[in-house]
């Protein structure tokens, strides 16, 4: 019964991430389809530049507060493969400085640029969330890993698409997105099972549903701070 218990709140945990409008607003339908102005394309690329940047320094907040060792491990993982797998010229980060250069920005310069306020707002609410309590911290990161997939399956046809209907940028290099993509459903088994022995902790259920939400709201005004 309590096995049961535990895979039904999983389940709808995991369903609400995967309907969350995160990955299904205005914007992000308007980019699956490759129907979004210059403007946007580049306010996206660039903006999603930030995200890539910070994301291993925020990730790490989340390791150095995790008590768990198991969890631990998972996280580092994660953590090393964003970093190149031991092989610092395959970094994430750099696959993303390609897509930048093949569509005629600079990166050493958007280093630099300001972030959009709705950017910046789900960037430090990643780094609040990951700092603070445990179990929303776990929240927050199953929520961000199992919305990617849904979320790449939106930005690949995009980009595609995009690429199609304006010549100028048909050349993009887009394996940091191609790449991502594939790894995305080991990210997902890695966060299967994150509450390990607090499953039947109704304090951490709470925690851990709320830390799920907070972050896909910060990240649904992201992708709407996009739009024109």
């Amino acid at each position: 019964m309590q096995g049961q218990q535990e895979r039904d709140f999983y389940s709808k945990v995991y369903g609400y991430v995967k309907a969350h409008p995160a990955t299904g607003n205005a914007f992000i339908d308007r980019f699956s389809r490759g129907d979004i102005s210059e403007d946007e394309f580049l306010r996206f690329s660039i903006e999603f530049f930030h995200f890539t940047r910070e994301w291993p320094a925020i990730l790490s907040t989340l390791l150095v507060n995790t008590p768990n060792e198991n969890d631990a491990e998972n996280l580092t993982t994660i953590l090393v493969s964003e970093l190149g797998d031991m092989d610092p010229k395959k970094r994430h980060e750099l696959l993303y400085r390609r897509y930048l250069r093949s569509i005629g920005v600079d990166p050493a310069e958007m280093v630099k640029r300001r972030q959009l306020p709705s950017t910046k707002a789900w960037l430090d609410g990643m780094r609040s969330y990951f700092a603070g309590d445990y179990f929303e911290a776990l929240g927050a990161e199953f929520g961000l890993e199992n919305m990617a997939i849904p979320m790449w399956d939106k930005l690949l046809p995009g980009l595609e698409a995009y690429g199609k209907k304006n010549p100028k940028y048909a050349g993009m290099d887009i394996e940091y997105f191609t790449f991502h993509r594939e790894l995305e459903i080991h990210h997902e088994e890695a966060m299967a099972d994150v509450l390990g022995a607090h499953k039947d902790d109704p304090k951490a259920r709470k925690s851990f549903q709320a830390g799920a939400k907070g972050i896909l709201d910060l990240e649904e005004k992201f992708w709407l701070g996009l739009s024109d």
